[in-house]
């Protein structure tokens, strides 16, 4: 008596590809918001860290990431040599170099 019959209604035309493509949206946005934010700076630090290694020179003074602070003594292929004390050197890999602290001047430009 309280209880009244439910009807089906009948199915209105689905708008179809339009809006399936309109639950993507906010996916997609989502992505591109990620890659603008965290993606790119992260490429764009893995290629100046590349940069940097390679860049690396018999004198440069640089910070491993351990924080062993140190001179270039010696560049390899796959490792450098780092005097971190008078007569004390030790043999990293090129990429634990964190950090070049400064340039080492040219011999010239000590005079």
């Amino acid at each position: 008596m309280f209880v009244t019959p439910a009807y089906a209604q009948a199915a209105a035309p689905a708008a179809g590809g339009a809006a399936a493509f309109a639950q993507f949206v906010p996916l997609i946005l989502v992505f591109v918001i990620m890659y603008f934010l965290i993606m790119r700076p992260q490429q764009k630090k893995m290629r100046q860290h590349r940069e940097m290694i390679g860049a690396l020179k018999k004198g440069d003074n640089v910070i491993t990431q351990g924080g062993i602070l140190g001179k270039v003594v010696a560049v390899r292929d796959e490792e450098v040599e780092v005097e971190i004390a008078q007569g004390v050197r030790i043999r990293v890999v090129r990429a634990t170099i964190a950090q070049v602290v400064n340039r080492a001047a040219p011999a010239a430009a000590n005079s």
